[in-house]
């Protein structure tokens, strides 16, 4: 997605082929501050400080810090402790898990010479994947605001909760993908982007990525969203989901819940093709 007609990703590696690169969302939406990683402790300390957010963004840069690890040390002990670190910083975010998961799965069998390049080249794999999930996922969501388009005039007005934005994965996001390919598609859209207390994702993330983006919306206060549904000014409602099916039914993330077994959300966007206009 574009900041300021530039387009980025939220995490990337710099020019050099190793340092990690990602932007700080702590310094949003004043400051547009980009930082890079260079060790398995700075990786670490983004993902526990809130340097990144979300949980696929959360997933891809604990694959780069796996790999960031792997420089230093790709011994099997240094395998473990990378993800032993790293799993410490975020132990309910299910992303998290599965990204160190599958890095160790896939790097144990090697040789500790071969695991640098194979870890680089998954975590860069891990972000291609998030990428084209999303867009996937976009491509779904883009029929439903073209149903509601070609029903009534003017914009189609979608209201978002949280930040399920592109910053929150590699790109495009979950909750803002349809909305930025209807832009692309040139739909008439309108946000209503809630603040969403108490740490303001909202205001701070959503409204800043759209105005990044070039998408019409307005920053209102989390309790004027049912205002504004009882006076049919909401024609959508997008916000984050966790281990939502196929079927529409969801898992929880409480650390308590029983999981319950739904068809893969990886499979369950395989089928969408993307829009000519995007």
């Amino acid at each position: 997605m574009k900041v300021d007609g530039r387009n980025y990703r939220s995490i990337w590696l710099a020019d050099d082929g190793w340092r990690v690169r990602i932007i700080d969302q702590t310094r949003l939406p004043h400051e547009f501050v980009l930082r890079d990683l260079t060790t398995l402790d700075e990786a670490a300390t983004a993902i526990r400080d809130m340097w990144v957010r979300g949980a696929p963004l959360i997933g891809a840069t604990a694959a780069y810090g796996v790999a960031l690890a792997m420089r230093a040390d790709a011994s099997d002990a240094g395998l473990a402790r990378a993800c032993e670190v790293l799993m410490a910083t975020r132990p309910t975010a299910v992303n998290l898990r599965w990204a160190l998961e599958d890095m160790r799965a896939r790097l144990a069998p090697l040789p500790p010479e071969g695991r640098t390049a194979a870890a680089y080249a998954r975590a860069a794999a891990v972000c291609d994947e998030d990428v084209e999930i999303n867009r996937r996922i976009g491509a779904h969501g883009l029929r439903l605001i073209e149903e509601i388009a070609a029903r009534k005039d003017g914009p189609v007005n979608i209201l978002t909760h949280c930040n399920a934005g592109w910053i929150a994965t590699v790109d495009w996001g979950t909750a803002t993908s349809p909305i930025y390919q209807a832009v692309g598609c040139g739909i008439d859209v309108h946000v209503w982007v809630d603040e969403t207390r108490p740490r303001n994702q909202g205001a701070a993330l959503t409204a800043w990525e759209l105005a990044g983006h070039g998408v019409p919306h307005h920053l209102i206060v989390d309790n004027a969203g049912g205002h504004l549904m009882q006076h049919g000014l909401v024609d959508s409602h997008r916000r984050p989901s966790t281990g939502a099916c196929r079927t529409g039914s969801r898992r929880s993330r409480s650390r308590n819940a029983r999981p319950t077994r739904c068809p893969s959300s990886r499979a369950a966007v395989q089928t969408a093709r993307a829009p000519a206009c995007v």
